[in-house]
């Protein structure tokens, strides 16, 4: 049996082949960074609400300044630190001169209130300083405007943590949400008090209420106590009216 023997590669071969990898790298981040493919036509989507035009025009500049080879998103993001409202960017490039940016936005979901100041917050409690806040918001009771970017106050983390839990085609319905005499609770707009309880399995305790407030049974209760989600009760019913016997006497 005759072993094939391995020919080795000529010196220039491999030299040729190595010159033309780097000069393949070297036109490719010539090309990369060149006017041939930069920035012209900018397509910003996604960027809705009162800051909307100065988060598209920022985008816009930033964008400019690159090419659509080398799309530095981790700048695009810095143009974004002034709106707290941005919690997030998709980019796609399109050759030669084209770029679209998603804008992802973060909802407000309540308005932080101490006196007469109201303060949007989103879900994962970044103050959305900037932008009024919502009327059809929860309202969630603080005793200070907080300073920094974010919600640090432990007891309005929690009711934070309520409404964000909540469906949010029940949430609309939520006036405000609290420590009560059972915990947290919270007060629907034209409807009865959802009492929790504790922060433990918010979503279950959400769809709970639901369930109970679809219950024509359950029309006029004053409050749905959920702190047990699988007992889930409706109470402060009104007194339904007494039945008179009819008499037997002639």
């Amino acid at each position: 049996m005759r072993v094939p023997r391995l020919v080795a590669a000529h010196p220039r071969v491999v030299g040729a082949a190595v010159l033309s990898v780097i000069l393949l790298v070297g036109a490719y981040l010539w090309v990369r960074d060149s006017t041939l493919v930069r920035v012209e036509k900018v397509t910003v989507v996604g960027a809705d609400g009162p800051q909307g035009a100065q988060i598209r025009d920022a985008l816009v500049q930033s964008a400019r300044e690159m090419t659509t080879l080398h799309v530095r998103q981790d700048a695009l993001m810095a143009a974004m630190q002034p709106y707290p409202t941005v919690a997030g960017l998709r980019v796609s490039s399109h050759l030669l001169h084209g770029l679209t940016v998603t804008v992802l936005q973060r909802p407000a979901v309540a308005a932080l209130t101490a006196g007469d100041q109201r303060l949007a917050v989103a879900a994962d409690g970044t103050l959305l300083r900037g932008i009024p806040a919502p009327d059809d918001v929860p309202s969630l009771k603080i005793s200070a405007p907080p300073a920094g970017p974010r919600l640090t106050d432990a007891r309005a983390a929690r009711a934070l943590a309520i409404v964000a839990a909540a469906p949010a085609a029940m949430r609309v319905h939520v006036a405000r949400v609290f420590l009560g005499g059972e915990g947290l609770e919270a007060d629907l707009r034209d409807g009865p008090a959802i009492i929790l309880g504790d922060g433990g399995r918010l979503r279950a305790k959400w769809i709970a209420a639901a369930r109970v407030l679809n219950d024509p049974g359950a029309k006029g209760a004053t409050y749905v106590d959920v702190r047990l989600p699988e007992r889930a009760a409706a109470g402060g019913l009104p007194a339904m009216p007494t039945q008179v016997q009819p008499s037997t006497t002639g």
